[in-house]
């Protein structure tokens, strides 16, 4: 099959001829028709997160699917063959920038019947993210104060409208072109981060999904009340993430050392600070499927190119501008 991989870390995708995924007894092989394109993607290539995902080279990059079921696994009894499906593989099975990947049934749903391939693929990673931000870890509650960064982006554009169904206020930075845009998806307040500081127009916010960190992020937690939480989803790792990974003694002690300052912080001013790798779970995309067939949720997709072209469909992305997501189409 064609796949677009990388042989080593800080080198262009290319594209190759590799095998197709064997399927496990709870596999799922799928016939990708579109695949959804990320920063996680770049970050990955570039070994940013080399230390947390330790990946095995060449690699075939790729975090968001929609296609068709091919086969299933003797142990499989969630999908059928020809069922429409959409997916974020887990971490240690991406590989969606190919013509078929196998994934566990458990990280999979069926597709959204309302929308597009190229729509549905464009979901899983950011909607994910929203969703394990806002309901999981922020638990907002309605007439609650929800600041989310970058609401034009991939992450933004989908969790403007989920806090909004959430009935939060919804304050979002964002330039001053992609205004009008973000206030249709609900954003009741939007902040000009070329020309204002988010620092001096908010104070007391219930929430804040940070996808920037560094001094955003300081600034983020200077905004936020005492007893509200800030989630920042390009760290610094803490404890709980390593934890989570289940990493060794060497790697829990340097998150906790990249993240104590910015925890110390948050401690002194009362405010819950935590990283969030957004985690597979084919339960919550049926939760988000239901959202998206009642309307609550409406895919972003700037840009689809076809699936020969997803070197550049990355480099768009790195470029920005881009309202929503990139997503590259085998159809």
């Amino acid at each position: 099959m064609k796949a677009f991989l990388i042989d080593a870390y800080k080198q262009p995708l290319h594209e190759a001829d590799v095998p197709v995924p064997t399927v496990g007894d709870h596999d799922v092989l799928v016939r990708v028709k579109a695949a959804g394109v990320n920063q996680l993607d770049a970050g990955i290539r570039d070994a940013g997160f080399r230390q947390i995902l330790p990946y095995r080279l060449p690699l075939i990059l790729g975090n968001d699917v929609a296609g068709i079921v091919e086969r299933v696994g003797t142990g499989v009894d969630r999908f059928s063959p020809g069922d429409e499906v959409y997916a974020r593989p887990d971490k240690d099975r991406i590989g969606t920038f190919a013509e078929f990947i196998a994934v566990d049934q458990q990280d999979l749903a069926l597709k959204p019947a309302s929308i597009t391939m190229e729509e549905a693929a464009s979901l899983p990673l950011v909607a994910l993210t929203a969703w394990q931000a806002l309901v999981e870890r922020g638990n907002v509650q309605p007439g609650q104060t929800v600041l989310i960064h970058g609401g034009a982006g991939g992450v933004g554009s989908i969790a403007i409208q989920l806090a909004k169904h959430l009935g939060a206020v919804v304050a979002t930075t964002a330039s001053a072109a992609n205004a009008d845009y973000v206030r249709a998806l609900g954003a009741d307040r939007v902040i000009d981060y070329k020309t204002q500081d988010f620092e001096r127009e908010l104070h007391d916010v219930d929430f804040v999904l940070d996808s920037l960190s560094g001094e955003n992020l300081e600034k983020s937690i200077r905004v936020t009340r005492p007893g509200g939480r800030v989630v920042g989803i390009f760290g610094p790792p803490d404890p709980a993430f390593a934890r989570e990974l289940g990493a060794g003694l060497p790697l829990r002690v340097a998150m906790r050392a990249l993240s104590s300052g910015v925890r110390r912080r948050a401690r002194r001013r009362d405010v819950d600070y935590s990283f969030l790798f957004m985690r597979a779970d084919g339960a919550q995309l049926e939760r988000i499927t239901e959202l998206v067939e009642a309307g609550v949720l409406t895919p972003q997709v700037d840009r689809v190119l076809p699936f020969a072209r997803t070197p550049e469909a990355l480099a768009l992305l790195e470029r920005g501008g881009i309202r929503g997501k990139v997503v590259v189409s085998l159809a």
